[in-house]
């Protein structure tokens, strides 16, 4: 009697906790996604696909599109070379320089786009050299290049450090070993080692780059058409006044939602063929 009671309670306080949980996520993700749809769709399928098509609209997307184009790479780049940099070289102060590029995690996007503000203003440090040379970084896409690049900046490299303390150096020294170059070394024993790590990486900071609006708004002109992206557009076309507007505002929401559902599924495949292969960079 006393063992099915302690059964008893056992289930049922699974079962509690799965319940907690489940209500947590209706509360918190599922219910304001459905609002989201439904008021993107509520006028019809006509006006959804009007308002995400509008030239403000495909100019966001395109202005979205082709910063994380140019944010990923770069980030990539860096990343991979900043990972071997902490892994591979004795750096002064490591601690320190790990914990800069975790900085973008812990500090406010707002901030980020201030700082950036700060620095290349055409009254300020680099703008002065900037404006000179007839180049405009604040309240254009330079900026927004640059704000969204210094959010994204940790996502390769954390990806990346672990991979390469785990596969170590031995096939490393043993090329250098038979005579390859650094270069041949890093293309054909290091790089395939860790692409998972890389791979993984990139998706974070394609998400991240698709989603990012706190620094990007600080640094835009946020001029319709010119300087805004799609979550600038969300938010300028939720401010006006009207149901139609608003349409624009939740359909813009509908396809970052879109945009994020594709990232996280592409992850997913990627995480479960890595699986399959036992394959996660060794």
């Amino acid at each position: 009697m006393r063992v099915d009671r302690a059964q008893a309670a056992s289930l049922a306080g699974r079962w509690g906790l799965r319940t907690i949980a489940i209500a947590y996520l209706v509360v918190i993700l599922i219910a304001p996604l459905v609002f989201v749809f439904y008021r993107a769709f509520d006028h019809g399928f006509d006006t959804f696909w009007t308002a995400i098509t509008s030239e403000a609209a495909v100019h966001a997307l395109y202005l979205t599109v082709i910063i994380t184009a140019i944010v990923v790479p770069l980030n990539a780049i860096f990343g991979v070379g900043a990972a071997l940099i902490l892994v591979r070289r004795r750096v002064p102060a490591r601690p320190l320089v790990s914990a800069l590029i975790d900085l973008p995690l812990a500090l406010s996007p707002v901030v980020v786009g201030l700082c950036i503000l700060l620095v290349w203003g055409p009254d300020d440090w680099l703008g002065q050299f900037a404006s000179d040379a007839g180049i405009q970084v604040i309240f254009a896409l330079p900026a927004m290049i640059l704000a969204t690049t210094f959010v994204c900046l940790p996502f390769v490299v954390r990806e990346v450090v672990p991979v390469l303390r785990e596969v170590g150096t031995e096939q490393e020294e043993a090329a250098s070993t038979l005579g390859a170059t650094g270069m041949q070394t890093f293309w054909r024993i290091t790089l395939p080692a860790i692409r998972w790590g890389v791979i993984y990486g990139v998706v974070l900071t394609t998400a991240r780059a698709l989603g990012e609006y706190g620094a990007v708004a600080v640094v835009s002109s946020k001029v319709s058409g010119e300087s805004e992206t799609l979550t600038l557009f969300v938010k300028s076309q939720y401010d006006q006044l009207g149901d139609d507007p608003q349409v624009g505002a939740f359909g813009a929401s509908v396809v970052l939602l879109a945009l994020a559902v594709i990232v996280v599924v592409g992850m997913n495949l990627l995480t479960r063929k890595g699986a399959i292969r036992g394959d996660h960079g060794l």
